[in-house]
């Protein structure tokens, strides 16, 4: 996702899915597959090389698990902690995230 319309549309009724460090929110976009937007904000991850980190982790997650997710937009929000999180751990707790996504799209 590329625009402020984009993003306020998740924002304004999603259906969350979250832990103490990452929140994703989910809104069906009416297309036949899902889009990822990214919200990893300087106030909780300090250095650019942090946040870039991050977003590289969280977007290698959702291309290998995109073809399991509902056709959603997707709203990737980093909170505090996440950037003190391991590749594995990050990775590991991203997957749990995508997995409930899909049972609260779909269920």
């Amino acid at each position: 996702m590329l625009t402020p319309e984009q993003f306020k549309n998740v924002f304004s009724d999603a259906i969350p899915a979250s832990s103490p460090q990452i929140t994703i929110l989910a809104k069906a976009n009416g297309l036949n597959h899902p889009r990822l937007g990214l919200a990893i904000p300087k106030k909780h991850i300090k250095l650019a090389v942090g946040r870039n980190r991050v977003k590289r982790i969280v977007r290698e997650s959702f291309r290998t698990r995109q073809h399991q997710l509902p056709a959603v937009d997707l709203v990737v929000i980093a909170k505090g902690g996440s950037g003190d999180l391991s590749n594995e751990e990050l990775t590991k707790l991203l997957g749990k995230l995508w997995q409930r996504i899909v049972r609260r799209c779909n269920g």
